[in-house]
């Protein structure tokens, strides 16, 4: 049998070779794809005056100084102090759920690669970024700075952490960030949103008031639609409940898929009435649109 040492080396290098991989995926993503959309949504709105810059696409336009850009033929910007020094937190769902995959990548993997979106489209804007790792208490807490090696390290966390608790509750995580940040900051809650109770509500609604939020919401197709496999055992990961279904049966189904869409209605109905945005991902979809989606969406909100 394998030693244990043998076994730690070996999750070691199989969670080094997925940060690489994220790394890859998210770097060229955020450089080619939504880096001017994150700067233009998420600069600070300081008043006082730094320097000029080059305009960028997606910039404001009120922000285009026309006497500098006159003087230099090429559109220039004013920046602002807090421009560069926006503070992002990500709020990551570590609970039992997370560890799902009914396909190539589980909730877990691709709850790191959207925070690793996050993460960069940060550090190429200059901002810092920290996170708070949660199951149903803070499993780990790492304070906000700038940097590649940074960002790299909160993509590791979320992978390697092994959480004490398999539960989830959203509120212990608000309340920490409501807490640590004392300015306005950007908040990105990634979870799949699956939890006894929304007894975290008052907590979100605190946490929205001072800063801005966006609810990154992960989920696996199997946990929207059964798929017709006949009898199967059913395993709740943070309970370890077990049912047993018949998964070919109509009405099985459509209970299921009915009590699917009613959790997701009532889920949004939360966010809005809290100010709170959206973002939703499956781990079989390529999650780009959405975020285009998003960005659009923000942009004409912003006008």
């Amino acid at each position: 049998m394998p030693s244990d040492t043998t076994q730690s080396d070996e999750r070691l290098a199989r969670i080094m070779k997925r940060v690489r991989r994220i790394e890859l995926i998210t770097r060229g993503m955020v450089k080619e794809t939504l880096g001017g959309q994150y700067h233009s949504r998420f600069k600070g709105q300081g008043i006082e005056f730094d320097d000029f810059r080059e305009y960028q696409p997606g910039d404001d336009v009120r922000f285009i100084d026309w006497n500098v850009t006159a003087r230099l033929n090429d559109p220039f910007v004013k920046k602002y102090i807090e421009e560069r020094e926006l503070t992002v937190m990500l709020l990551v769902d570590v609970s039992g759920s997370g560890d799902y995959g009914s396909v190539e990548d589980s909730k877990r993997e691709r709850a790191a690669e959207m925070a690793a979106v996050f993460a960069f489209s940060a550090v190429q804007n200059q901002d810092k970024t920290g996170v708070i790792l949660f199951s149903d208490q803070i499993e780990h807490y790492l304070p906000a700075r700038k940097g590649s090696s940074h960002a790299l390290r909160i993509i590791r966390d979320i992978l390697n952490i092994q959480p004490r608790s398999k539960g989830t509750d959203i509120k212990p995580a608000l309340d920490l960030a409501l807490q640590r940040i004392a300015h306005r900051a950007l908040i990105i809650v990634v979870s799949d949103f699956i939890t006894p109770d929304s007894g975290w509500e008052k907590s979100l609604r605190a946490v929205a008031a001072k800063h801005d939020v966006v609810a990154v919401q992960v989920l696996d197709p199997k946990e929207l639609s059964l798929p017709d496999a006949g009898r199967v055992c059913i395993e709740d990961p943070e309970t370890g409940e077990q049912i047993v279904l018949n998964t070919s049966h109509p009405a099985v189904r459509q209970f299921f898929a009915e009590r699917s869409a009613e959790a997701q209605v009532s889920l949004g109905q939360l966010f809005r009435k809290n100010a709170v945005e959206r973002i939703a991902v499956q781990t079989d979809l390529d999650y780009v649109p959405a975020l285009k989606a998003y960005f659009r969406s923000r942009r004409r909100r912003k006008r």
